[in-house]
């Protein structure tokens, strides 16, 4: 997560999808090591930026 972020910046259908996509990435770490979790990571991204921008009003 960015740094400047907090929890509760995040919109609460933004928390939901977070913990959602945490969890599928939990899930999909216990098949392995060789797991690809970067779609996920992006998706994560994606919500922190949007959260970011509205935070500083841009």
């Amino acid at each position: 997560m960015a740094d400047d972020l907090t929890f509760r910046d995040f919109t609460r259908g933004e928390k939901l999808r977070l913990v959602a996509l945490h969890a599928r990435m939990a899930k999909r770490g216990l098949a392995g090591d060789t797991v690809d979790l970067s779609d996920l990571k992006r998706k994560v991204e994606r919500i922190e930026k949007t959260a970011e921008r509205r935070k500083n009003g841009k």
